[in-house]
């Protein structure tokens, strides 16, 4: 025999629309005060919600939840930590930087002021005597030189009176010198020689290296002279008759005399 299945209208309700109206029910019951001995059996006919298998899902999707958000938690910990160390690196590295540009501005500017205190140094220049003046000039005539002319400049100076070197330079000569007496000769720094004659001594001695202002001796009466003064000569050369003109010499290095 065959059977028809329900259809429309006469259709069975389903688990699912049961289930609903019988909470329903429950409800109702519940709100009216009057919960029969029918509604236990009936709600203990419905099957527990840990035997449907939805309570272990629920738990297990919290806690994969919970695992994600550790997770994310923990990955923006160490992203910010990575930044961190990021930033504090570049700031170092920044820092040293900065302190190897100071280092080397500081070592530049050194160098400079040494360069430009040895330049100073090697260009300062003084009167052999201060204060004394010019009494015999350069290329005077005369039958007391050899030449027939002076080769050089007399300043007037009592005998003892300190002499210096006009300029940096080196001694090349330094002892008797003939017609000149006690003499000294100095090779300068840019070549050129001075000499400094009839000193009654020496305070220097050849190969030594002098300074401009530094005592190189006292003057005389030493040589071939009528008084005593110092005789001072520039020259091209250490040799005699290479002489320049010395208030030319002196001036162009910025001595008054």
């Amino acid at each position: 025999m065959a059977f028809t299945r329900a259809t429309g209208k006469h259709r069975r309700p389903s688990r699912v629309q049961r289930g609903t109206a019988r909470a329903a029910g429950v409800a109702a019951l519940a709100g009216t005060g009057v919960v029969g001995s029918l509604a236990a059996p009936a709600l203990a006919a419905e099957p527990a919600a840990a035997q449907t298998g939805l309570t272990p899902v629920v738990t297990l999707g919290g806690v994969v939840a919970d695992r994600v958000d550790a997770q994310a938690a923990a990955q923006h910990e160490a992203a910010r930590e990575a930044a961190e160390a990021a930033a504090r690196k570049a700031a170092e590295e920044a820092a040293r930087e900065r302190a190897a540009e100071e280092a080397e501005k500081a070592r530049a500017e050194k160098e400079r002021a040494a360069r430009e205190a040895e330049r100073k140094r090697l260009n300062t220049f003084v009167s052999p005597i201060p204060g004394s003046y010019v009494s015999t000039a350069y290329q005077s005539g005369g039958a007391i030189w050899s030449s027939g002319s002076h080769t050089g400049i007399d300043f007037h100076a009592a005998s003892g009176t300190p002499v210096q070197s006009v300029g940096v330079g080196t001694v090349v000569e330094a002892g008797w010198g003939g017609a000149y007496g006690n003499q000294v000769v100095i090779k300068m720094h840019d070549g050129t020689y001075t000499q400094y004659a009839h000193l009654s001594s020496l305070a220097v001695s050849v190969g030594q290296e002098v300074a401009a202002g530094q005592q190189i001796g006292v003057s005389g009466a030493t040589g071939n002279v009528t008084g005593a003064h110092l005789h001072f000569e520039a020259r091209m050369s250490a040799d005699y008759g290479s002489d320049l003109d010395p208030v030319a010499y002196l001036r162009s290095h910025g001595v008054n005399i």
